[in-house]
């Protein structure tokens, strides 16, 4: 009796399980399936809020299916860091030292060049001077928000002694250290997110290399892989475009397709020419055997 019992318990639960997958909201399942489309760029929707979150359209997705292509997330990390750029600049004018600071974009980031001669600090001397803190008070409110990391390059004058200093490496790592301490300590810049190192003397700008090397370089990296960043350079001096850059991202793997279908064509090729030569034979063969007869 008790065995009876539970199998029609478990009939029960079994049918109402059935019943329960059976019941579909019609509504709900349209909703999905336009949220997908949607999502995949397929077909635009009015019922469904794409607001959140980024749809991507069907021109900006790679063969993978990947999302934005290398050439475009480059871009992109382009758009980002001058948008920086003019942040500082208008920054720094407005603190009327502007001419104190130079810009580059490259594969490391946006490069922000602290030069001119005896700007920033004296001869042989780690110690920023007046000029030197109200260009880092300007770029503070613009560094400290960023979600990207900062490096702090120190660089030093290759000519002459660097005495007090035991070298132009501990010149060079004593003027990047004080930068970093005054844009943590005094700009507002978040601890985590900068480093500083030294490249001594190695790294002199100018023709003559002379006092103008008494200067650090402020990077802001770029957030993205190294395979986007390898695309900037060229992006930035217009040597690349983006369709270009898009190309020479998918040449490889074209390349790579091409050389295996001219392998598989010649292979075949000889295959052919092997199934003719049995032929042949067994032809010959044949012949010489009703010679034979």
């Amino acid at each position: 009796m008790a065995s009876y019992m539970d199998m029609v318990t478990v009939l029960m639960c079994l049918f109402i399980v059935l019943y329960a997958m059976s019941s579909v909201d019609q509504t709900k399942f349209e909703k999905l399936a336009n949220s997908l489309a949607t999502g995949f760029g397929a077909t635009p929707s009015v019922t469904v809020d794409t607001a959140e979150g980024v749809v991507v359209p069907k021109d900006m997705v790679d063969d993978e299916g990947e999302g934005f292509t290398p050439a475009q997330l480059a871009m992109q990390q382009i758009d980002a860091l001058k948008t920086v750029e003019g942040q500082i600049s208008a920054s720094l004018s407005s603190a009327g030292v502007a001419a104190d600071a130079e810009f580059a974009i490259n594969s490391d980031g946006l490069t922000i060049g602290l030069v001119g001669t005896d700007t920033f600090f004296d001869g042989n001397s780690a110690t920023l001077r007046g000029e030197a803190e109200g260009v880092l008070r300007a770029l503070g409110p613009v560094l400290a928000p960023l979600p990207n990391e900062v490096t702090v390059e120190g660089h030093a004058d290759p000519h002459g002694s660097p005495a007090p200093f035991a070298s132009d490496w501990d010149l060079a790592a004593a003027r990047s250290t004080a930068v970093l301490r005054f844009l943590v300590e005094s700009a507002g810049v978040a601890g985590g997110n900068i480093s500083s190192v030294s490249y001594g003397s190695t790294r002199p700008v100018g023709d003559d290399a002379g006092q103008e090397n008494r200067r650090v370089d402020i990077v802001v990296h770029t957030t993205s892989s190294d395979e986007v960043n390898a695309l900037i350079p060229g992006l930035v001096s217009g040597a690349v475009s983006s369709g270009s850059a898009t190309s020479a991202a998918a040449a490889a793997p074209a390349s790579a397709e091409t050389a295996t279908a001219t392998t598989e064509k010649a292979s075949a090729e000889k295959a052919s020419a092997s199934k003719t030569t049995t032929k042949a034979t067994a032809t010959t063969e044949k012949k010489s055997a009703t010679a034979g007869h």
